[in-house]
């Protein structure tokens, strides 16, 4: 982080177990049980929590889009976020897609929220170069 840059907010999570055991943060805000993708438990998995923190992230960084834009974002906006966990001659990667429903949306201006939220939203930022990412108006 460079001198000029301000932390605006950590979170704190301890997991136990891995992918079959529990994470909680360190204000009791989040306790889970994690489950293996497909396997017989009751939690969720890595993969799940990734796509709801990118999905609310990008959905707030396109309110701040719309907003510079003056443009009115429909109250009905939905991101069905997909992650995927997949394996190549045994290494592990992920790869993802955002589907972004804007209903009654002019199209262009659609494509610019979407494209405005992709390049200032902190997970976009993050997967950026790193894993294959679609993003798709539904």
């Amino acid at each position: 982080m460079t001198t000029q840059a301000k932390r605006l907010y950590t979170g704190k999570v301890r997991t136990t177990g891995g992918r079959d055991g529990a994470s909680r943060s360190s204000d009791g805000r989040l306790d889970i049980r994690l489950s293996t993708p497909g396997g017989a438990g009751s939690g969720t998995n890595p993969e799940q929590l990734f796509a709801a923190g990118w999905s609310a992230c990008f959905e707030g960084a396109m309110a701040i889009a719309a907003r510079k834009m003056n443009i009115v974002l429909p109250a009905d906006l939905a991101i069905d976020a997909e992650v995927d966990l997949n394996s190549n001659d045994g290494a592990f990667f992920l790869s993802a897609r955002l589907n972004v429903s804007l209903p009654g949306m002019d199209p262009n201006d659609a494509r610019a929220v979407v494209d405005a939220a992709h390049q200032s939203c902190p997970y976009s930022k993050a997967t950026r170069g790193n894993i294959e990412v679609e993003i798709n108006l539904i």
